[in-house]
């Protein structure tokens, strides 16, 4: 690899993951493939004191999302040191309610502390339940729908995308109506305030008031347990075990936040790209049965994770011919990986009719995402009830001024308005 594809690659990675690519990113994430399949970087997150990788490629970025001998997602499990946490996550107060992002979740820790806390909660996601959400899902798509269509315009994120997912996870967890609106506020402060290295001033604000909150949601439960699945997390001993109090704070917020962001951002993305390929939204309206697999189109093309959540290698270890050591910082780019030359034919063109084998947006091995058979199911409804009910959907506003936020690893829309 020549020092000028080096510094070319090395730009490119500052420029995507600093939100500088604009909306659309996929040149940058294709010179970084056509770079190689693991690239030396140097980003201002992780320390200084450890090699950096970006993974490009499926085949690589499988590896290293499955291969838990040689790429943990702790850190401190390799030397014990705090740093690298400190660098990725920001000093964290330690009076503050833990959260996903501050405390131990399913998200940072490997086995056996990732089984036991996957297996404890992952009774309430088998495909069999979510199958069984249906018609509430459904329910809520058609109500959302009522409240704009005599309107004959809306704004797809804040009327539809947004709120769809998190009345249901809210619906299962068990939080009030009256709290949504609030939730919804904080996860996305905190998704477009986590950027490359550093916070947004405000976000450790709204990190300690989701946890805040959520504490105070699960101390209610204690005393007023119902038929949801918070109570259910309190309550439930699995040989013996069942989780602490830490654990059911990180557990929680991690499934409120999880359970909604990143299906608002496939609707919302996913509509927007419909509409970006008209040709594909026609055959997508005159065959609604195709939704399933556009669902898994959309989510390859441009789903809502640019990059998993950074490994680090356990040992020295050889990648694709790169030599990697122990200690060092790998992130595999899902994006990238999803529009693998090698892996899809005609990888940047949308296709719903497309038979997938395997796509990485919703990650790979046992740190892929538990709410994904929930997400299957929500975006088959969303598009369908949304093509169904109106068909003449299109822009309201001029292309060009349609605004994106960018975050460390994801992409949104700000507002996507339309009529139908």
């Amino acid at each position: 690899m020549s020092e000028l594809d080096l510094n070319a690659s090395q730009q490119a990675a500052l420029s995507l993951f600093s939100g500088d690519s604009g909306e659309n990113p996929f040149s940058l994430i294709k010179q970084l493939r056509e770079t190689g399949p693991v690239i030396p970087v140097s980003l201002p997150m992780g320390g200084t004191d450890r090699g950096q990788w970006l993974v490009t490629r499926m085949e690589e970025a499988s590896q290293v999302l499955k291969d838990h001998a040689h790429f943990t997602v702790d850190p401190q499990s390799i030397d014990g040191n705090e740093n690298a946490l400190k660098a990725y996550v920001g000093n964290i107060d330690p009076d503050a309610p833990p959260t996903f992002f501050t405390g131990k979740s399913m998200l940072s820790v490997d086995e056996p502390d990732h089984r036991r806390l996957r297996r404890l909660v992952s009774k309430a996601f088998t495909p069999k339940y979510m199958e069984s959400l249906r018609p509430r899902v459904q329910q809520i798509a058609d109500e959302l729908l009522d409240q704009v269509q005599a309107q004959g315009e809306m704004d797809l994120v804040k009327d539809y995308a947004y709120p769809l997912p998190i009345h249901v996870i809210s619906d299962m967890l068990g939080v009030p109506k009256s709290d949504r609106p609030q939730i919804q506020n904080w996860s996305s402060a905190i998704a477009h305030g986590l950027g490359l290295g550093v916070r947004d001033p405000g976000v450790e604000e709204h990190l300690r008031a989701f946890g805040d909150y959520t504490a105070q949601l699960v101390a209610e439960k204690r005393k007023h347990p119902a038929d949801d699945l918070i109570s259910q997390l309190i309550a439930i001993e699995e040989e013996g075990d069942r989780l602490s109090e830490p654990e059911l704070l990180s557990m929680i917020t991690l499934l409120i936040f999880a359970g909604h962001e990143t299906t608002s951002n496939l609707i919302a993305t996913g509509a927007m790209m419909l509409l970006d390929h008209p040709e594909q939204l026609e055959k997508l309206k005159a065959d609604l049965s195709l939704a399933p697999s556009a669902v898994e189109e959309l989510l390859r093309f441009n789903g809502p994770a640019t990059i998993a959540g950074p490994r680090f290698a356990t040992q020295d270890i050889e990648l694709a011919g790169q030599r990697i050591k122990k200690g060092d910082m790998v992130i595999p780019v899902l994006k990238s990986a999803n529009r693998d030359e090698l892996q899809f034919e005609q990888p940047e063109d949308l296709d719903v009719t497309r038979h997938i084998n395997r796509h990485l947006a919703f990650g790979h091995g046992i740190h892929s995402c538990l709410g994904a058979p929930l997400a299957r199911v929500e975006g088959d409804i969303a598009f369908t009830t949304l093509l169904r009910r109106m068909p003449n959907l299109r822009l309201n506003i001029p292309r060009e001024n349609i605004e994106w936020h960018l975050a460390l690893s994801s992409q949104s829309l700000a507002a996507l308005p339309v009529a139908f």
